[in-house]
C-alpha cells in the first residue's frame, strides 16, 4: 500500500471524503445522453469560484470609503484606480471580475433556459429548480450591491434609483430604504453596508444554496434531453447501474472539461481584447467618479438586469405611485419559482412536446430578449408600448402555462429510454428560437 493511500485511509476513518467524492460525483450515475446544454451547470461552479477567488484579492487593495482624498476624488474610486495602475497584475484580477460577473450570468441564463426546454423543473426536481430560482436572486442581490463598489457615476446613481424604488411600496417604503441606505441618500453609508454584504453575507448564503442545489439534484438524478426517469429502468445485473446510466467521473468529467476548454477561450478573449464590451459588461460613464450633484443624461443597470428594468418602466404609475412597476419587476423574478406547479403536462422534454408550448416558449424567449435590449435604452413612447406588449408576452407564457399545456402531447411518443441523436424537430426548433430571437432584437434596437 503506497504512502498516498494510507494517508487517504487515515483521512477517511476520520471525515467521510472518499464516500463525498463518490456519492456527488464519482460514482453518481447520471443518464448517457448529456448534450452541450448540460455544460453550463458545471461552468457556472467554475466562475463562481472565479469570482471568489479574484474578490478575495480585490479586497485586499479596495477600500470601502466614500469620502473625498485629498485629491478631491472618492477613496472608493481612487483605490480601484490603485489597483488597475499600481497593484501588480491587478488590472487582469479586476478584470477577471467584471467579467465573470456578467459571464456568471450568461451561464445561469443558459442554464436556466436548458432547465426550460428539457423539462429540469418538473417532478421529482421541484425543490431543485426552487433552490436554483433562489440561486438566481442571491446572483441578482450580489450583483447589485457589488454594482455600488466602483464607486462610479452609473453605480452610484443607478444604485440610487434602484434604492429609491422601494420607497414606493406602501407604509413601509420610505423606512425600507432609508435602512437599505444606512442614510437619506446613497452615501459613504451605503458604500460601507453593500460592502459588507457584497464579500461576507450574500456568498455565504450563497454557497449554502448551492450545496442545497446540488444535493437536492444528487437526491433525485438528472434529468436528461428526453425526459425518462432512468431510475424507474432495470439494473444492468454485471455493473449494477441503470441501463441508461454511467458514471460521471470518468466520462463527464472529460466532457466537461471540453465546455471549460471552449469557455475560457472566450472569457480570455473578453478579458485580454475587449473588456468593456462596447459599454455592456463595464460602462463607459463609470469611469467617471461619482457626483451627487450630476446626473447621466441616461441611467440603465447592468445588461443582466434590463430585462427586469423594463418591465419596471413598462407598467405606467398609478396615483402617483411606481408600487406596481415594482411589484411587477418582483413579480417576474418571483413567477420563474412555480414554474414546476403551473406547467401540467406529463411530458417534461421539447422533443415531444405539442405545437402549444413551443409557440409559448418562443415567444417568451423573444420578449425577454427584446426587454433586455429595450431596458438599456433610453425611453420613449414607442419603446414603452413595445415593452408592455413584451410584458403582457413575459408574464402570459407563466400566467397561462396550466391551460396551454394541458393536452399538449406531440406528435412523436415519448421513448421508454433515452436516445442518443438529435431529432429533426428539436434542429428545427432551435432554429426558430434563434431566428425570433434575432427579428425581436432588431425590432426592438430599431424602435
Amino acid at each position: 500500500m503506497s504512502k498516498a493511500q494510507k494517508l487517504l485511509n487515515w483521512v477517511d476513518a476520520r471525515f467521510p471524503l472518499t464516500s463525498l467524492w463518490e456519492s456527488q460525483w464519482g460514482k453518481y450515475v447520471a443518464p448517457k445522453n448529456f448534450n452541450f446544454w448540460y455544460f453550463f451547470g458545471s461552468l457556472a461552479m467554475l466562475v463562481l469560484v472565479i469570482q471568489l477567488v479574484t474578490g478575495i484579492f480585490l479586497t485586499m487593495n479596495y477600500k470601502p470609503d466614500g469620502t473625498l482624498n485629498a485629491a478631491g476624488v472618492p477613496v472608493a474610486f481612487a483605490s480601484v484606480e490603485y489597483i488597475m495602475r499600481d497593484v501588480a497584475g491587478g488590472w487582469i484580477i479586476r478584470y477577471m471580475h467584471s467579467t465573470g460577473a456578467s459571464m456568471f450570468f450568461v451561464v445561469v441564463y443558459l442554464h436556466m433556459f436548458r432547465g426550460l426546454i428539457y423539462g429540469s423543473y418538473k417532478q421529482p426536481r421541484e425543490l431543485v429548480w426552487v433552490f436554483g430560482t433562489l440561486i438566481f436572486l442571491c446572483l441578482m442581490a450580489e450583483a447589485f450591491m457589488g454594482y455600488l463598489l466602483p464607486w462610479g457615476q452609473m453605480s452610484f446613481w443607478g444604485a440610487q434609483v434602484i434604492v429609491n424604488l422601494f420607497g414606493s411600496i406602501p407604509v413601509i417604503g420610505p423606512d425600507l430604504s432609508v435602512w437599505i441606505r444606512g442614510d437619506y441618500v446613497v452615501s459613504d453609508a451605503t458604500l460601507n453596508r453593500f460592502f459588507a454584504l457584497h464579500v461576507i453575507a450574500v456568498p455565504l448564503v450563497l454557497l449554502a444554496l448551492v450545496v442545497a442545489h446540488l444535493m437536492a439534484l444528487h437526491e433525485v438524478g438528472s434529468n436528461n434531453p428526453d425526459g425518462v426517469e432512468i431510475k424507474q429502468q432495470p439494473k444492468d445485473p454485471e455493473t449494477g447501474l441503470y441501463l441508461d446510466g454511467i458514471y460521471s467521473h470518468p466520462y463527464y468529467s472529460i466532457k466537461d472539461i471540453l465546455g471549460v476548454v471552449v469557455f475560457l477561450i472566450v472569457f480570455s478573449a473578453i478579458v485580454f481584447f475587449m473588456p468593456e464590451m462596447g459599454g455592456y459588461f463595464l460602462e463607459h460613464p463609470n469611469f467617471d467618479q461619482a457626483d451627487p450633484l450630476k446626473t447621466p443624461p441616461h441611467i440603465a443597470p447592468v445588461w443582466y438586469f434590463t430585462p427586469f428594468y423594463a418591465i419596471l418602466r413598462a407598467v405606467p404609475s398609478f396615483l402617483g405611485t411606481q408600487v406596481w412597476g415594482v411589484l411587477a419587476m418582483g413579480g417576474a423574478v418571483v413567477l420563474i419559482a412555480f414554474l414546476p406547479w403551473l406547467d401540467r403536462s406529463p411530458i417534461k422534454s421539447i422533443r415531444y412536446r405539442g405545437p402549444k408550448f413551443k409557440v409559448a416558449l418562443v415567444l417568451f424567449i423573444a420578449s425577454f430578449i427584446g426587454l433586455g435590449i429595450l431596458g438599456a435604452l433610453p425611453s420613449t413612447n414607442a419603446r414603452t408600448i413595445i415593452a408592455q406588449i413584451f410584458s403582457v408576452i413575459y408574464f402570459a407564457f407563466f400566467l397561462l402555462m396550466p391551460f396551454y399545456t394541458k393536452n399538449d402531447a406531440g406528435s412523436v411518443p415519448v421513448p421508454d429510454r433515452v436516445t442518443e441523436a438529435t431529432t429533426a424537430r428539436q434542429v428545427k426548433f432551435l432554429a426558430l428560437v434563434a431566428v425570433t430571437v434575432i427579428a425581436a432584437a432588431l425590432f426592438a434596437l430599431n424602435v
